[in-house]
């Protein structure tokens, strides 16, 4: 226990393994290569045509002997002190290498290639696994790959009620946030609660190619050694986004401020996107970035010199005004953003966490702040995702008898519009033990069935839950009477066009409802019984679990394609769904 707790508190991560394990596991995987690799180079030095053999030797020579350049008394030591695992493992490559010997020496030609390529082709897919669970940071156990498929469904004459109490993963955009400005600060700073899906696994893998030393993440805690505001290295390759344009957009900021070349990267949505909206402000800024036609990922960012400038954005953008404020922190003089209407303020917030000093007006639709501030380093508790919270607090709303508790869930005032826009319905919810955490208000949110009536949703609540409105249009497809939104264009420029991804799942299990060019009417049915069918998430993480909730109102399967970028922001939400009592089968097509 003294040891375990002396490399904890020096940031590592202590697993516990038995004496014979460790000698078994660590034979196979360090102790074999080695000794191969001492005997090829040995082998091949006493043959009578070494002089050639070295001489015309190439990479994968140099590759495969490179361990027998380790420290040769260290390994004999340790092949004296682990010889009995050592030798068992080293019999069975004896025995397989007997058969690859045998095979060559009496195979037919036509079998021994056909053997010989199905065992090679094993190797390089368990070699590939192996590569992508270990050192690819946002592998997925089970939901890796486009071809995921979700198939649920319930009979919907007795739908499940659906009870429980459970805590969802954590915010993935102070998620973003805290790999970001720890980073940055200076210090070492501890975090909890991290959501460790694919988009901010990403970040994390970014900022380790940036320099940055960062311990995790573990059961949602990790360590980031900040280097300071001025201490990222340059990246040796493009960072990779993946799914993620709020960690795109928030790192062109960051990165138009440093004295290097970049390039940020991303997958087949994200290329899709608009990065116009960061780019173009920051040039104004003197930032040297530059988009794909349509103003589309990848960006190039080279260095240069920044001075604040007051921006007005057009529309209301968390993003947008989260990329400006991090060049700002570079730029000389004062950056100001004002933005049209409230938009989330995590951002803001975390600053001031870090002791940034920053100024906002008594509205909250101005910030400003100057360049050349130091961050110091904190310790964050990231709350539940009142995003991913979202989907569990319409299955209840759906359900009669249902009765759910959604524990440490983030209740900023800038996100709570999916509460706002469910009791405006009807829905019967109420937020318990509110506190403030790390800067940020949170609180259990308990929700029972109630019955829902449509509405005509406020414009002043569409910033607010931007990202909740695909499982807010399942809630209205069971609605009495008519749901119309309206001034929500910015739906059709996420990970998909959600008004129209929504519309045509909509229409496919029978929900009567019109798209328009910047919202829907939805006609809803207190006893919608919805038809099985096949829908197109379109890889959209949200199009994807907002059909799952719906298939517990449905007659019979809904079976929901490409819904991999679940793990983006939810990756456990297949087996939290089944605490409550819905049943998701996942299927790799």
């Amino acid at each position: 226990r003294l040891v375990t707790a002396m490399w904890t508190t020096l940031g590592a991560n202590m697993l516990a393994m038995s004496v014979q394990r460790h000698d078994e596991v660590l034979a196979a995987t360090s102790h074999l290569p080695h000794l191969l690799a001492y005997s090829i180079v040995d082998v091949l030095a006493k043959e009578e045509k070494s002089g050639d053999i070295f001489r015309y030797a190439a990479g994968g020579f140099a590759d495969f002997s490179r361990l027998a350049s380790s420290d040769a008394r260290m390994w004999s030591d340790i092949f004296v002190a682990n010889r009995v695992a050592s030798a068992e493992v080293l019999g069975s490559m004896i025995t397989a290498l007997q058969g690859l010997k045998t095979a060559l020496e009496t195979s037919p030609d036509t079998q021994l290639g056909t053997d010989l390529h199905a065992l090679f082709s094993e190797a390089k897919r368990t070699r590939e696994a192996f590569i992508n669970t270990h050192y690819n940071p946002t592998a997925n156990t089970h939901m890796n790959g486009k071809s995921v498929v979700f198939i649920a469904g319930q009979r919907c004459s007795s739908p499940p009620q659906i009870k429980g109490r459970v805590r969802v993963p954590g915010d993935k955009s102070i998620s973003h946030r805290a790999i970001i400005f720890g980073a940055i600060a200076e210090g070492r700073t501890e975090v909890s609660g991290f959501l460790e899906g694919e988009d901010a696994l990403n970040t994390v893998a970014a900022f380790r190619e940036l320099g940055v030393t960062i311990v995790g993440p573990e059961n949602g805690k990790l360590s980031i050694i900040g280097v300071g505001r001025n201490g990222l290295s340059a990246p040796r390759k493009p960072l990779y986004m993946g799914n993620s344009g709020t960690a795109m957009r928030l790192l062109s900021g960051l990165l138009a401020a440093q004295g290097f070349d970049s390039e940020l990267s991303g997958d087949e949505s994200l290329t899709k996107r608009p990065m116009a909206r960061v780019v173009e402000p920051l040039r104004l800024m003197g930032a040297s970035i530059n988009a794909q036609v349509g103003g589309r990922p990848p960006l190039q960012i080279a260095p240069a010199k920044l001075h604040g400038i007051h921006y007005a954005m057009p529309i209301a953008s968390a993003q947008v005004k989260s990329c400006l404020l991090l060049a700002g922190l570079y730029a000389d003089g004062v950056t100001e953003i004002s933005e049209p209407g409230i938009c989330r303020d995590h951002t803001e917030r975390m600053l001031e966490g870090f002791g940034y000093p920053l100024t906002r007006s008594a509205d909250g639709s101005t910030v400003s702040l100057e360049g050349g501030h130091p961050l110091r380093a904190t310790t964050i508790d990231v709350p539940s995702d009142i995003s991913s919270a979202t989907f569990f607090l319409v299955a209840a709303a759906i359900c009669p008898g249902s009765d759910v508790v959604l524990e440490h869930v983030g209740i900023n005032p800038t996100r709570i519009g999916v509460i706002n826009i469910l009791k405006l319905m009807g829905a019967d919810i109420s937020i318990l033990n509110p506190r403030s955490v790390g800067g940020e208000p949170v609180a259990e949110l308990a929700i029972k069935y109630a019955p829902l009536h449509g509405v005509t949703i406020p414009e002043s609540q569409i910033p607010l839950a931007i990202d909740e409105f695909p499982a807010l249009f399942i809630a209205a497809a069971v609605a009495q009477g008519e749901t119309v939104l309206r001034g929500a264009e910015e739906l059709r420029v996420k990970e998909s066009d959600r008004l129209a991804a929504m519309a045509a799942g909509l229409e496919r299990i029978g929900v009567d409802c019109e798209m328009f060019t910047d919202g829907i009417r939805i006609s809803g049915d207190p006893e919608a019984c919805f038809a099985a069918a096949e829908i197109d998430s379109l890889g959209d993480h949200r199009i994807a679990m907002a059909f799952a909730i719906a298939s517990l109102r449905a007659a019979g399967e809904l079976r929901i394609l490409n819904c991999a970028n679940v793990a983006t922001s939810f990756p456990n939400f297949v087996e939290l769904s089944s605490t409550l009592g819905l049943e998701i089968r996942v299927e790799h097509a």
